[in-house]
């Protein structure tokens, strides 16, 4: 009896033919193992038309089998795309998921109750009221809304050089605070401490005649002013000022009141002194009246000094290590990330970022969602848990689809 061929010497025409001409599944599987065990069996599969028959579920080929014009010179190694050729199994290559808890709202608070005024620099933010939070956050809640942090926009209130109004009881966040915890229990609540917004000279603290920082009774207010949010009731408290030790200073207030385990302490461990701000400073009212804040934010090209700030952080207490910027700091929320691996981290798409993204949407340049998407992951991808964001009410729409 003769040996059969050996399948490398059939030719594209007799593989076909035998192939269509089988009527019988037996039949099939026959040419199906066959191929299998032929050496040469990929650049016969990639002949062969046979292929398209839906009787193909027989061909059970291994991964160094794909059919391919580089299958004989190309390691195995090299083939990637069959671990990402399908949706889902693109969302398997990333290490987390975008979720909206991952999402901390950011609301800007007047003292005029009443208001909701928009701002014109930050595309669909306003600034609001407490009397009109309840409308404005009830169906962001519902929708699953779960974190915001407060700024405070003081529009009518006497400001001085230690910044008063930042934690006047009357004031627009220890009242915001207060009603929020009435209105959504379930909601968690962050302030931004800071005192820019209540300074007569926007600068983030106490100044020496000179108009330079004046370090010490600078923090000494800071830490009195994140206690009294703690004490309102805020789960939170971020101070944003970068002052030198003023996360131990803030820690230890909270401890002496009985607070230390009650209230988070989010440290803007690297905030840089970016050109970002710009339509923040718009809606808070907190551009500096004189100078810039580059004595105490970090340069942009730091990277060594905000390593430092995350460190000294995290052993001063820092609950939660943040990077601010986002996007062009992707790089330090990945030191942070490695730096502080027990800690979550949080970076801030702040106002520059959002707008530049509305504008570039609005050019045509890229498609809003899309782009909003790619920015976001991006900072999963480089290690971090928490995202402030303007889109964070688009996020609760699009992670519901």
């Amino acid at each position: 009896m003769r040996p059969a061929m050996p399948i490398t010497r059939l030719s594209q025409y007799h593989i076909s033919r035998w192939w269509n001409s089988c009527q019988q599944a037996q039949g099939k599987a026959k040419l199906a193992r066959r191929l299998r065990r032929d050496q040469d069996a990929p650049r016969i599969i990639n002949l062969c038309s046979a292929l398209t028959d839906p009787n193909y579920k027989f061909l059970r080929i291994p991964v160094a089998f794909y059919p391919s014009n580089t299958s004989q010179t190309m390691e195995i190694s090299s083939i990637l795309q069959g671990g990402y050729h399908h949706p889902l199994s693109r969302s398997w290559q990333g290490r987390r998921q975008l979720t909206k808890s991952m999402f901390m709202y950011p609301i800007f608070i007047t003292d005029d109750p009443n208001a909701s005024v928009e701002i014109p620099s930050l595309p669909g933010q306003r600034r609001w009221g407490v009397n009109r939070l309840e409308e404005f956050l009830g169906p962001l809640v519902q929708k699953g809304l779960t974190s915001v942090i407060l700024f405070g926009v003081p529009l009518k209130c006497e400001k001085d050089g230690r910044g008063t109004p930042a934690d006047d009881p009357s004031g627009p966040v220890i009242q915001a605070i207060k009603r929020l915890r009435t209105l959504f229990p379930s909601l968690y609540i962050a302030c931004d401490v800071c005192l820019c917004e209540y300074t007569s000279h926007g600068h983030c603290g106490y100044l020496h005649q000179d108009g330079t920082i004046n370090t010490e009774p600078s923090v000494e207010r800071l830490a009195e002013v994140a206690l009294n949010y703690a004490l309102a009731g805020a789960h939170c408290v971020a101070p944003s000022d970068m002052m030198d030790g003023r996360i131990k200073a803030i820690k230890r207030k909270l401890i002496e009141a009985g607070l230390g385990n009650r209230c988070t302490l989010m440290s803007y461990s690297a905030k840089f002194a970016s050109s970002l701000y710009g339509p923040f400073r718009d809606a808070a009212g907190s551009a500096p009246a004189f100078g810039d804040r580059k004595c105490y934010q970090l340069p942009p090209t730091a990277k060594g000094l905000a390593k430092r700030a995350i460190l000294r952080d995290t052993t001063e207490g820092a609950d939660i290590i943040m990077v601010k910027p986002a996007l062009p700091y992707l790089d330090v929320i990945a030191n942070a990330a490695e730096l502080a691996p027990n800690h979550p981290i949080a970076c801030y798409q702040v106002s520059g970022e959002f707008a530049m993204i509305h504008a570039g949407a609005k050019a045509g340049v890229y498609e809003l969602k899309t782009m909003a998407f790619e920015a976001a992951e991006s900072m999963v991808r480089a290690g971090a848990g928490i995202i402030l964001s303007y889109f964070t009410p688009q996020f609760l729409d699009w992670l519901s689809a």
